[in-house]
């Protein structure tokens, strides 16, 4: 099974992952594109930009392309996609909405990682708070337009891993 864990930044993807990660025996984790990309070289700028999300978006496609199953996914092109729609508001992304289309037949199963009510950072410990929340947004709409089913895992770590398995068994 091939699992995606997307949401904005700041929201739990990663410990959600490296949580469920050592509940599913035999399962890998593939880190962010970012950090991927960056410990291969790729040299990102100091803020957030379009160009970048574009890279992160067609790395992310590659890589769930090539890769096998049993496969946990930190951030997928769903959440990158968002990120390049709100950062660069007149580019057109119908190619890339289209490709990510495409992919969603790859993914077994999506679980969206929302910010919570009320959000669990505080506000001075968000990097771009107002990036974070238009993503949140923009993803709680995709979730509908790209006509996928979401688990939206919600509470704390245990509580987050505990949805996501139930869906899985």
């Amino acid at each position: 099974m091939r699992i995606a864990i997307f949401g904005a930044h700041q929201v739990g993807k990663t410990t959600l992952a490296e949580e469920l990660l050592e509940n599913l025996p035999g399962y890998t984790l593939e880190t962010e594109p970012y950090y991927q990309m960056e410990s291969s070289g790729f040299e990102f700028s100091e803020e957030p930009n379009a160009e970048d999300f574009v890279e992160q978006f067609n790395y992310s496609v590659q890589l769930i392309s090539q890769s096998g199953n049993d496969v946990l996914f930190d951030r997928c092109f769903i959440d990158i996609l968002a990120y390049l729609h709100i950062l660069d508001p007149h580019r057109n992304i119908k190619p890339l909405f289209e490709k990510a289309q495409a992919m969603i037949s790859e993914i077994d199963l999506f679980v969206f990682v929302p910010i919570e009510e009320p959000d669990l950072i505080h506000e001075h410990e968000i990097d771009f708070p107002k990036l974070r929340n238009q993503v949140n947004d923009v993803l709680h709409d995709w979730i509908d337009d790209f006509g996928i089913e979401a688990v939206k895992a919600s509470g704390t770590v245990s509580k987050r891993r505990d949805q996501v398995l139930a869906k899985i068994s």
